[in-house]
């Protein structure tokens, strides 16, 4: 294990140089790791690998299979629309960050994941060997494959017409797999938070007006925004099912949350509230007033709105500004992969600390990962980032870069107030975060989230898979799309 680790040192000295306030790496180590992941998995019973990532390649490369045997439907067209974004190459950050979570948590002694019983559809090979409990009936009871309802009732129709999707046994684990430590129920965990991904992908694509994504027309222009909503929806209902398969009410809970965080999260981005007490909100050019309560039921105004900028010392402004964003950004992004790294270590039976501490690293990393996405709109070009670029402000959002710079220029409290809707705001914008640093300042915000997220990494024993964790975490700075 020494030798292993001494290797990977090796090799990630020449891309990673960490000091106490920056990490200086070549600008595609990003892209590198990801796909480095993307090959990797399978380590050899006879050669010391080199690539700290090659321990989970085969759950990586059959990603995008074993999603298909979760999404099929009865209707071609559905399929098609279903499946268009797994087509193309995407980073699959959130399924690697789980996988190689998993396989750092199977690092723990068996003895100190006894949290939950492993029941005895989760225990490979390697857990029978190390004489895990197992011959009792938990109440995750089944596998991952079996329907907790009649399949005759899930369909409305006989079940031998249809086949169902969700009742596909999984690929024959690999005969490596006794060793690789991953739990059937966590390989399944990485699958459904690529799903609940990608539904929301094609459901921002259209709130966005996109036109492309993964370097190719995104959903809504290869179909149509009406088949991308619906092929969202479709997304979210397989994961639904899939989830609740699961068996685990805490982990059903968790990343069913991940779903109405995610809806949360584009209603705070849909409507600034931190500037403004206004019920009008502009979307796609049109002004819409919201319908007065009628009081029958509760509503209550957001906790972070906050009063015009000229009303109120425009620092206390900023200030607010800048928790309804990082609020925003987890809702939107840091959500999903914290509670699916939570839920990630929930199923391996660990303990309290290292599930909080799982959770930390999940929601450091989903910080820092969409504070970079906000830094690179402003400095990519759209072949590089696979989407439009720079449309941050032209769709009205005070991301990180904006929000540094008003706090040395108050003025831009008026142009982030109005959404940057008048002719000239985005050019006069965008020279401001020039001219005051607002992207060497997000920069060292998102430093700072890495640096947090590694630390979390620490409470896990050391192992090649910690070391591929930290190797994509110091990486998420030095991405260019």
């Amino acid at each position: 294990m020494l030798s292993i680790r001494r290797r990977i040192l090796k090799n990630s000295v020449s891309l990673l140089r960490c000091s106490s306030t920056r990490i200086v790496t070549p600008p595609n180590t990003f892209t590198t790791a990801v796909k480095t992941a993307e090959k990797l998995v399978q380590p050899q019973s006879s050669k010391i690998f080199d690539d700290p990532f090659s321990i989970v390649s085969h759950e990586m490369s059959n990603l995008a299979k074993s999603i298909a045997n979760l999404i099929g439907s009865g209707h071609p067209i559905l399929n098609r629309v279903s499946s268009y974004y797994f087509e193309a190459e995407g980073k699959n950050v959130r399924p690697l960050i789980v996988l190689l979570l998993s396989k750092a948590l199977s690092n723990i002694p068996v003895e100190q994941r006894n949290r939950i019983e492993i029941d005895t559809h989760d225990v490979t090979d390697q857990y029978h060997f190390k004489g895990t409990p197992g011959s009792k009936e938990t109440i995750a009871g089944k596998s991952v494959d079996d329907s907790i309802s009649p399949l005759a009732i899930l369909h409305g129709i006989n079940p031998k017409v249809i086949l169902d999707p969700l009742s596909k046994p999984m690929d024959k684990l690999p005969q490596f797999d006794a060793m690789n430590g991953i739990l059937p129920k966590q390989r399944r965990l990485a699958e459904i938070v690529e799903m609940i991904h990608t539904a929301s992908l094609l459901h921002d694509d259209v709130i966005d007006l996109s036109d492309s994504r993964r370097g190719r027309p995104s959903g809504n222009i290869a179909f149509t925004n009406k088949m991308a909503v619906l092929a969202g929806d479709f997304l979210l209902g397989r994961a639904s099912v899939a989830i609740a398969r699961l068996r685990n009410p805490e982990v059903i809970e968790l990343l069913s949350t991940t779903i109405a965080n995610l809806v949360e999260g584009e209603f705070m981005q849909l409507k600034n509230t931190v500037m403004s007490q206004s019920d009008t909100i502009v979307n796609d050019g049109e002004k819409k007033t919201i319908p007065e309560p009628t009081g029958k039921v509760p509503t209550k105004q957001h906790e972070y709105s906050i009063s015009r900028p000229e009303d109120v010392d425009h620092i206390t402004n900023v200030n607010a500004a800048f928790e309804y964003y990082l609020h925003k950004t987890y809702l939107k992004t840091a959500s999903l992969m914290s509670k699916s790294s939570r839920a990630a270590a929930v199923l391996s039976g660990s303990q309290d600390d290292i599930i909080e501490n799982c959770y930390e690293f999940g929601r450091n990393l989903g910080l820092c990962f969409q504070i970079v996405d906000d830094m690179l709109d402003y400095t990519s070009s759209d072949a590089a980032f696979g989407k439009p670029s720079q449309a941050d402000l032209k769709l009205g959002l005070a991301t990180a870069p904006i929000l540094f710079a008003w706090k040395e220029e108050p003025k831009l409290g008026e142009l982030i107030a109005r959404k940057f809707k008048e002719p000239g705001d985005v050019e006069i914008a965008r020279r401001a975060v020039e001219k005051y640093g607002g992207l060497d300042q997000t920069r060292l915000m998102a430093e700072d989230y890495c640096h947090k997220a590694l630390t979390n990494l620490r409470c896990l024993p050391e192992s090649d898979a910690r070391s591929a964790l930290e190797l994509l975490t110091n990486s998420v700075l030095t991405r260019n799309k």
